[in-house]
């Protein structure tokens, strides 16, 4: 993946309290459901470009990915 780009967004201190309560009731940062949101747009509207990164994948695991111990342990 290239360098990610920054860049300066004005919002409305509102709009900004509901996004912060919105990411954090999602388990993101403001800026992560910010490009989240950004990317479902562009995909609904059929203009997320093929070449775009997949957003990266942050935080612990789900419980459900994780390696399960194998319940038959090995023979020695």
């Amino acid at each position: 993946m290239g360098e990610r780009k920054s860049v300066l967004l004005r919002l409305d201190p509102a709009v900004h309290d509901a996004l912060t309560r919105w990411a954090n009731d999602e388990l993101r940062s403001t800026n992560a459901q910010i490009e989240f949101l950004l990317r479902r747009a562009l995909a609904e509207s059929g203009r997320l470009p093929s070449g775009a990164a997949a957003q990266p994948r942050r935080g612990r695991p789900r419980k459900d990915a994780r390696p399960e111990e194998s319940e038959n342990p090995p023979d020695d």
